[in-house]
């Protein structure tokens, strides 16, 4: 499959935008990989060294920490209770998440879009507390947003992604509170793809290189990183270099 899959084919049917929404783990910093050992350590302890396989690391992408936790309880029968997964995973990653990096291409994007006044929102299902952690090192990066909505501790959220709730916030907290159709979502994960397209919103997915065809399929656009990403195909300003 070619990195552009579905660029040739349907550029000319974008839909011109006017605001951005961003997830944020696997997409602009480098955290699935953490999230990856933070299972498979929990599953060590409880049932011996286990590799998490791609299909339970595919449903995990993008969910809110009570969903994940119960989905990795469920897969492997582990004797836990979703709060107590949550507070095993949580010392395991106060560690590891303050060093991740940020993702090619991810600032170079942003930076573009809030330099040409485009208004610009994080969407993530991280808790606040855990969002802290992860940007510990990168906390000037992430004041460009216009806004960030926090989909593990926001109070007006009651379900996580794949439902459309975390965008359907995120989109409604701009001043001009603008239409669906004229949002675009950046997400990585399948659970977001999704909840962003029922949201009525054209998505951008920069997927893991493993993700098969499928689960790229709902998606407005497939690229391999954000390097490739053109913002003159929805309308938006094009790079200056």
């Amino acid at each position: 499959m070619g990195s552009n899959w579905r660029v040739q084919s349907d550029k000319m049917a974008f839909k011109p935008v006017t605001h951005v929404l961003f997830d944020m783990d696997g997409l602009l910093i480098d955290t699935e990989v953490i999230y990856t050992r933070t299972i498979e350590t929990i599953l060590e302890k409880y049932i011996g060294p286990t590799e998490l396989s791609w299909d339970v690391k595919k449903k995990q992408m993008g969910k809110i920490a009570p969903d994940l936790a119960k989905l990795i309880i469920e897969e492997y029968k582990l004797p836990l209770q979703p709060a107590e997964y949550t507070a095993e995973a949580r010392i395991i990653q106060e560690n590891l998440f303050p060093h991740c990096d940020i993702m090619p291409g991810a600032e170079r994007l942003i930076r573009h879009l809030k330099a040409h006044n485009i208004p610009i929102a994080l969407a993530t299902s991280s808790a606040a507390e855990t969002f802290r952690m992860k940007t510990t090192y990168h906390k000037e990066f992430f004041q460009l947003f216009d806004h960030h909505v926090y989909g593990s501790s926001d109070p007006e959220l009651k379900r996580g992604k794949p439902h459309p709730d975390i965008f359907i916030v995120a989109a409604s907290r701009f001043p001009d509170k603008p239409a669906p159709e004229n949002v675009l979502v950046f997400e990585d994960a399948p659970n977001g793809v999704k909840a962003a397209s029922s949201a009525g919103m054209q998505v951008v997915m920069v997927p893991d290189p493993r993700m098969d065809e499928e689960s790229r399929r709902e998606a407005t656009l497939s690229l391999t990183n954000l390097y490739e990403f053109k913002p003159e195909w929805f309308g938006l300003p094009p790079f200056d270099d």
